[in-house]
């Protein structure tokens, strides 16, 4: 039985065998967002600092009281 591919995987397959330079922009431009190191006390001050949401934020008429 043969494994369904999408063409959008096909695609880029293609393009990275043609172009394996790409692979070294793609680890760059995937360090800048993803694979940093977490820092946990930033993130907890950054919660505790944000104002809860509102339960419906696009209704002009409700006050929260």
């Amino acid at each position: 039985m043969a494994l369904y591919e999408s063409d959008h995987t096909k695609f880029m397959r293609e393009m990275m065998a043609q172009h394996p330079e790409w692979a070294e922009d793609q680890r760059r431009g995937r360090a800048i967002w993803w694979d940093r190191k977490v820092d946990l006390e930033e993130q907890s001050a950054l919660r505790q600092a944000s104002e809860p949401q509102r339960p419906y934020p696009y209704d002009v008429n409700f006050e929260q009281r």
